[in-house]
């Protein structure tokens, strides 16, 4: 209660004073391979190794009895049996797949892994695992000089997490994030180090309250957990893409988005009444301002009670929804897990009576203070609570809802821990756990309790789920936005870096909430905030009860046009966002990226945190500060054009750009393409022509690229109902050749055609289309 004063540096406050000791697993005393994998007995527990494929290998250490292999929340995936060559030393045991070695030495018990070329991945020395009689596990690895991480889910600061000491333990924060506000809402023990080039990952399947130290000491990290078994994986890359794909692989990948929840999102907390909300849907058409969504918070809900509308303020839901997506509107209703404890209350009633609630382990029910009072928690660790709970959301989507908003599912609580009382037990199917152990794991079974309840509802179409927490593997069931940022610059440029961490910890769909959720936003931060969320893979306006309101006419006309122009441009960009997220659902990889995933030899992208890339070739340079227009821009190696002004930029410099209030900077990489499709309307949204800008090189250069396409908002694309052309663009000083490698899928889309557009000939260089000659200007065929 008081480390938010000075009481938190008193001289006789520190408990840290003498070294945590640990036991050490100690020496191997018996080898053997089983059906799990290689099993090891050593003096002060067991330890088994599994591969998951021939990049991948899992280590489980337990000190007290059996290792467990069958407690992830998160694996999605079981071991892989794959050709193993074993070698058993004196000293050493070695288990090689076709990518990656394992050297286990034996006195003691120590774990290194290498490439097959001799590349070090990851290595123990001194120390390796151990463990203390409270319960506590810990893993020590060598930390290399050249070493730089990132990942760690949702966390505040800079990209390059190097020096830094993060918590997981999904906490609610109202208080302002700054750089050291940690823990946050999502708990994702997954991270990437980059060393020389080379990349891996780690992940530490455990659920407890856990610790990364990449801080405390000059020559290793160590990450350690409260509790359970010490159960991590090591993927080997050895590219930053790599590594995501074999995480992914691992934890799931996130489903194809409906393109609706691609667009533009509106919120506030809240729109209080129905007669708001559709004056508010009125607006945006009138004002041709584009918007996809309109998310209710708690108000439009009868006494906080999840599952309910209040009749006074919506009297007729049902037909506001209809009435709005006769307009192009969709509305996104908040669900929290906190249920009202109230006996004439329906949903209370079921959860009592069914015994779906959160229990201390005398029978108990769990309550605690939440919007609607005093409240019950659905237990999500059961298979039948989690299946009750996604069945009552068919009172949305009889409605029409198609999506649906998880908040305060940390799950948050009002009172000094701000959570639940960890001594509560979860039923956990059959293998009763306390909330200590199984805390983190809260949201994401929420999300699939909600996810999965949607899916089952919506005859075939695809549902969106927003939430505010999560674990690792959230990317299969929700987005995720940033919590309770605030309306500072400060927060906006600590949002680059933020979402840049979230896609490479799995979760590609993500972002803040624009223009800032607390405190007052004023024109010019929501202006530049609004350029930058056009290009942001979440795209969404919030703001909080008590602040001023930031829709996009809030400020006046000379803010609105701009507003709306960017706006309007992140459905221009439509087809470039659906393709990356196609990519993103196959193969786990982001679609906002860091500079260094694409270019992870260039050292000066380590730690750029106010530059990103759309995909692989569109790179955005924001002003992330009031009043400023030049700003230093760092461009990697390649040749590069402003894609508003066509100015051209060299590569591997820092050049000073310019940018009025107006202006974002936007900048493609020569040699490669854009795909754009032009907004229409509101309800309409995109038109029928589908144009491909591709920016001429009059340099030797290979680029390939896709066009994906579906009907945006079913499932019927995973049956070969949707369009997918591979396509190879080859620049010389001489020609730009255009050729359709591959097309597949049934689907048709609206357009008949693909309008090419050359931009940047040289005189002298011509255009070649599938092997025939052709103008700047034509057309591919489908």
């Amino acid at each position: 209660m008081l480390e938010d004063t000075s009481f938190a540096i008193h001289p006789g406050n520190n408990t840290e004073t003498e070294a945590i000791r640990f036991c050490d697993i100690g020496n191997v005393i018996e080898f053997k391979r089983n059906f799990e994998g290689y099993s090891f007995r050593c003096e002060k527990g067991h330890v088994v190794v599994c591969f998951y494929h021939p990049s991948i290998v899992r280590v489980v250490m337990n000190p007290t009895g059996k290792v467990d292999l069958n407690d992830s929340k998160s694996v999605v995936v079981e071991p892989k049996n794959m050709p193993i060559t074993e070698k058993e030393m004196s000293d050493t045991i070695l288990l090689q797949t076709e990518e990656l070695e394992v050297a286990i030495r034996k006195q003691p018990f120590r774990v290194s892994i290498h490439e097959i070329n001799g590349r070090v991945i990851v290595r123990e020395k001194e120390r390796g695992m151990a463990f203390r009689e409270n319960g506590e596990v810990i893993v020590c690895k060598e930390k290399f000089t050249t070493d730089h991480y990132y990942g760690f889910g949702e966390k505040s600061g800079f990209l390059d997490k190097r020096g830094e000491k993060y918590e997981m333990w999904n906490s609610d924060v109202y208080a302002p994030h700054n750089p050291e506000t940690d823990p946050l809402y999502q708990s994702i023990p997954f991270f990437m180090t980059l060393r020389q080039g080379k990349a891996h990952g780690i992940f530490f399947d455990n659920t407890f309250r856990t610790t990364f130290d990449m801080k405390s000491y000059n020559n290793m990290y160590t990450f350690r957990a409260e509790g359970g078994q010490v159960d991590y994986y090591v993927m080997a890359g050895p590219t930053p893409k790599e590594v995501l794909e074999q995480y992914t692989f691992i934890t799931g990948r996130m489903p194809l988005p409906a393109k609706w929840a691609l667009g533009y999102h509106q919120s506030r907390y809240s729109y209080e009444s129905e007669e708001e909300v559709r004056a508010l849907a009125k607006k945006f058409v009138e004002r041709d301002i584009p918007v996809d969504v309109i998310h209710l918070d708690i108000h439009y809900m009868n006494g906080y009670r999840v599952f309910t509308f209040d009749k006074n303020r919506f009297p007729d839901p049902k037909k506001l929804i209809a009435d709005l997506r006769d307009m192009g509107i969709r509305v996104v209703p908040i669900v929290d897990p906190g249920v009202k404890k109230d006996p004439e209350y329906t949903i209370y009633q079921e959860g009592v009576r069914d015994d779906n609630f959160c229990k201390y382990l005398e029978d108990d029910i769990y309550i605690g203070e939440v919007w609607p009072g005093k409240s019950a928690f659905p237990d999500f660790t059961e298979e039948r609570v989690r299946k009750w709970w996604g069945d009552k959301h068919v009172f949305y989507s009889d409605m029409g809802v198609e999506g649906v908003w998880n908040d305060m599912n940390e799950p948050a609580v009002f009172n000094e821990t701000k959570t639940m009382d960890t001594a509560v037990m979860h039923r956990n199917d059959g293998n009763p756990t306390t909330h200590r152990a199984l805390h983190n794991v809260y949201g994401l079974l929420m999300g699939e309790a909600t996810y999965e309840g949607l899916k089952e509802q919506l005859n075939g179409k695809r549902p969106f789920l927003l939430t505010r927490s999560g674990y690792a593997g959230v990317q299969r069931y929700a987005t995720v936005w940033t919590g309770d940022n605030r309306s500072f610059w400060e927060h906006l440029q600590m949002s680059l870096p933020m979402v840049m961490n979230l896609g490479l910890s799995g979760v590609a769909f993500a972002g803040p909430d624009v223009g800032g959720f607390a405190h007052d936003t004023n024109p010019e931060l929501l202006v530049r905030w609004t350029q930058v969320g056009a290009f942001t893979p979440f795209f969404r306006n919030h703001s909080a009860i008590g602040t001023l309101y930031q829709e996009p006419w809030q400020f006046g006309e000379e803010y609105e046009d701009i507003i709306r122009k960017y706006i309007k441009m992140r459905y221009e960009w439509m087809p470039q966002w659906y393709t990356l997220f196609r990519q993103a659902s196959e193969r786990g990889l982001p679609v906002m990226r860091p500079l260094f995933m694409e270019y992870p030899t260039d050292e000066k992208t380590y730690n750029l945190n106010d530059q990103f890339m759309v995909g692989d070739n569109v790179m955005i340079a924001p002003i992330l500060a009031p009043a400023v227009t030049d700003r230093a821009v760092y461009f990697p190696a390649g040749d590069w054009v402003d894609f508003i002004v066509g100015k051209e930029f060299e590569g591997g410099k820092v050049h000073l750009v310019h940018a009025e209030l107006d202006q974002l900077p936007i900048f493609i990489k020569k040699g490669t393409a854009v795909l754009q499709n032009p907004y229409i309307s509101n309800k309409e949204k995109q038109g029928t022509d589908m144009t491909m800008h591709i920016f001429a090189s009059q340099k030797d250069a290979t680029y390939t690229c896709m066009l994906y396409d579906d009907d945006g908002e079913t499932f019927a694309f995973e049956n070969g109902t949707y369009l997918k052309l591979d396509l190879e663009i080859i620049s010389t000083k001489d020609q730009v050749a255009v050729e359709v490698k591959r097309k597949e899928g049934t689907y048709q889309p609206s357009y008949q055609d693909i309008k090419v557009n050359v931009i940047g000939l040289s005189e002298g260089q011509h255009v070649i289309i599938n092997g025939a000659k052709s103008g700047k200007q034509t057309t591919i065929n489908l």
